[in-house]
C-alpha cells in the first residue's frame, strides 16, 4: 500500500522542565551551522567549489560544535547547510547572497566585539534518535555528547492535535517560536494512503490543439 509523510505539530505539556535543554541544543544547532559555513566559505574561496554534503560530514565530524547534537541531528544541519548552498548556488539571481551565519554581535564603542548570541535554531531527530513511549504520551529525544549531564535523553510530554495518534514516525523536530518563547515538536509520521478501484467506467479525452482538454463519459 502506498504512504505518505504527514507533520502534526504537537505542543509540549512539560515545557518548563525540557525548554533549558532544548535551548542548549537550539544553540548548538547555530554553531555547527557557522562552523560548517566557515568552512564552506574558504573552500569556495580556496578552490572556487563549493563543498557538498558528503564532504562537510566527513570533515566535521570529529569537530566538537558536531558533539552538540546527536548525530543524525548533526547531519541534518550539515545537510540543510549544503542545500542552501547549492540552491545560491544554482541561482541565475545576482540579488541573492549566500547562507548566512546565524548569530548576532554586538561591539562596544571603539569598534571591539564584545558579545554574540546564537539564536535558536530547529533541531531535527531521526528515528535512532526517538524512542516514543505511546502509553503515557512521551518523546524521548537523544541528546549530543556535549550535554549529556546526567541522562541521555530530553523526555517531551506532548499534547498531540484532536483526533490524531502519532504512529510510524520518522521525525521530530523542535521548533522555536520566538514569539511566544516557546518551544513545539513538528512530529513526520508515515502514513498509509489507500488507493480507490478506479471503477467500471471509462472516459474518451480529446487533447483539442489550442483548447484546454475535453473529457467525456
Amino acid at each position: 500500500m502506498p504512504t505518505t509523510r504527514r507533520t502534526y505539530v504537537c505542543r509540549i505539556q512539560n515545557h518548563s522542565q525540557v525548554a533549558g535543554a532544548l535551548d542548549r541544543h537550539g544553540w548548538s544547532a547555530s554553531k555547527l551551522w557557522n562552523v560548517a559555513n566557515y568552512y564552506a566559505r574558504q573552500q569556495w574561496d580556496e578552490s572556487g567549489e563549493i563543498p557538498d554534503e558528503k564532504e562537510l560530514k566527513r570533515e566535521l565530524k570529529t569537530h566538537p560544535k558536531y558533539k552538540g547534537l546527536h548525530s543524525q541531528s548533526s547531519q541534518k544541519v550539515l545537510e540543510e547547510l549544503s542545500e542552501a548552498f547549492s540552491s545560491w548556488f544554482g541561482s541565475d539571481d545576482d540579488r541573492d547572497n549566500p547562507p548566512g551565519y546565524r548569530k548576532r554581535n554586538y561591539y562596544d564603542s571603539d569598534g571591539n566585539r564584545v558579545h554574540e548570541e546564537h539564536p535558536r535554531s530547529t533541531v531535527t531527530w531521526k528515528k535512532k534518535g526517538i524512542r516514543h513511549d505511546t502509553k503515557h504520551g512521551r518523546l524521548r529525544l537523544s541528546k549530543g555528547k556535549n550535554h549529556k549531564d546526567g541522562r541521555d535523553f530530553i523526555l517531551c510530554k506532548y499534547q498531540a492535535p484532536p483526533a490524531v495518534e502519532l504512529e510510524n514516525i520518522q521525525q521530530v523536530r523542535a521548533v522555536y517560536n520566538s514569539a511566544k518563547s516557546r518551544w513545539g515538536l513538528h512530529v513526520v509520521c508515515e502514513k498509509e494512503v489507500s488507493v480507490e478501484s478506479p471503477g467500471e467506467n471509462t472516459a474518451g479525452v480529446d487533447l483539442g490543439i489550442c483548447n484546454p482538454a475535453a473529457v467525456a463519459f
